[in-house]
Order: structure tokens, then sequence, then C-alpha cells
């Protein structure tokens, strides 16, 4: 690993104590915002979570985005064979890690053998566990479980055992996984994906859910009305072209497309540069 990477981890780390003291809004802030339709504040979650530098869905990238004022970290959960949920995005480890195989056929020992990488160099970073995760993230920022996995229990559980049902939602497009989550505890916050107009109506009528997740494709001010009056956020991906023009300077061009019919939450690869712009427009506390 180089020894710029190996710096930039040691920073993190250094760093890690005093993050909460510095950066943070309070996380009971954060979540009285999440909660309120009628807020002006737009909510930034940032994907993978902060991954510009770090390893997505690791530990740094975590921190990273605390430290930076994200208000939401989306990250990807599966199960290992041994029933241990862990942070992980794709079918297999061979992208995010220097080694090779589906992560749900090894045990947690066996996938910790591996390094997490970046821009294909290994870090010293392994996979952590949503155990870990959870911890660090308890108290200060909020927390989109993004399904990947249909052995729901064990992440269930893992959030009743570190005591975060009040900082972390659920999202997926397989309703019956959102099903059985609202089956667990009616009190659990969740994120469906809608695909149209009448899918989101749907789903505020199944879920009651505390956000949904829509695309561009009936990004409409019917559709955002339709959401807000049923109690809900409205969450929209810069992710991609969007996030490319923040990138290139265009912030104007990617703040109209984003906010033009009312959409409060936004996920994003550009947590800091898209944090920045908000605040610049008093969007963002």
């Amino acid at each position: 690993m180089s020894n710029k990477i190996m710096g930039l981890f040691s920073v993190a780390a250094v760093f890690t104590a005093c993050v909460a003291a510095v950066s943070l809004r309070n996380v009971a802030e954060i979540k009285k915002d999440f909660l309120n339709t009628t807020s002006h504040t737009v909510l930034v979650a940032s994907h993978r979570a902060a991954h510009n530098v770090f390893p997505e869905n690791s530990l740094p990238a975590v921190q990273e985005a605390i430290r930076l004022g994200v208000d939401i970290v989306e990250i990807d959960v599966k199960v290992t064979a041994d029933g241990i949920p862990v942070l992980m995005h794709d079918g297999k480890i061979d992208r995010t890690t220097n080694g090779k195989g589906n992560p749900e056929e090894m045990t947690l020992e066996q996938l910790r053998k591996y390094h997490l990488v970046v821009k294909g160099e290994a870090t010293e970073e392994k996979v952590p566990t949503l155990e870990e995760v959870l911890r660090l993230a308890k108290g200060r920022i909020l927390v989109d479980l993004d399904l990947k996995t249909d052995r729901l229990a064990p992440i269930v559980e893992m959030v009743k055992k570190t005591q975060t049902e009040d900082i972390v939602f659920y999202f997926d497009s397989d309703y019956n996984a959102l099903k059985f989550v609202d089956q667990m505890d009616k009190k659990y916050m969740l994120m469906p994906r809608a695909h149209s107009k009448a899918m989101a109506d749907s789903a505020l009528t199944l879920f009651k859910p505390e956000v949904v997740h829509i695309d561009f494709s009936f990004y409409t001010p019917d559709v955002v009305t339709l959401i807000k009056k049923r109690g809900a956020r409205v969450w929209i991906n810069a992710l991609g072209t969007i996030d490319a023009s923040l990138r290139a300077g265009r912030h104007r061009e990617a703040l109209e497309q984003l906010l033009k019919n009312g959409a409060n939450v936004i996920q994003t690869d550009e947590p800091e540069l898209l944090l920045k712009r908000l605040k610049e427009k008093g969007l963002h506390r």
C-alpha cells in the first residue's frame, strides 16, 4: 500500500475521536429534520459512504462522512455464510477487494483474509461488519441500510443488538423484504423504492414510510406533493451525470436538476461539494 494512502488512513484514525465534538450536527437534530416534511433543509446522503479517497463501504469512509457533516450514510449489507452482516455492494468481492468470490459463501474469517482496494490498490482495510459500522455511526449520523441479501433476520437483530433503531432506516425495491422488516417492528423506519407515481402511492399506503426513493423518470411536482402530504421525504440521486456537473463546477445546473420539483434528500458520490452548494443557498444547516 502506498505511503499516501497509509497516511490518509492514519489521519482518519487520529481525528475520529474529535469528529463528534467538531463537525457533527446532533443526530437528534438531523432526525428531527428527516421526519419533518415541511423542513426547508435538504438532507445529504453519502453513497457507499464518503469513498472518493477511502474504500467504499469501509470504516474510514463512514468516518469521513461523519467528519464532513453528512446527514445520512448509505451502506450496502450482505450476510456471510456464518451469519454475520457485513458491508458489501457486489455479488462478488472481486472489484472491491484483492480477493475473489461470493461473500455470502464465505465465513467472516475467510472474508477478512482480503483487503479493500482504492483504485485497484490494496489498503490495510478489511471488509467491516455491520456491527462495527453501527457502533461508529451511533449518535452521529443516520444510516440507510441498502439490503443486498434475502437473509434479513441477522441484519435486524444486529440493529437491535447495537440499539441503533433510532438512526437506521431500511431500503429495498423488494417490497416483500420491507414487509418482513415492518412485521418485525412497526417502529422501524423504511424507504421503499418506487418506479412510478402509482408505485409511490402503493408504497405510501403499504408502509407509511419516512422517505420514498424516486427517480427522474417521474420526478414531477404532483409526485413530490403526494409523497410529502403523506408524511414522507423525497429521495433523489445525483449519482452519475449530476455529480459530474458538481465536479466540473456546474453547480447551478446540478442543483436546478436536483431541486426543481422539491426533492429534499439527495444521494451523492460528492457529499462535500453538494453540502457546500446547499449551504450557500441556505438549504442546509
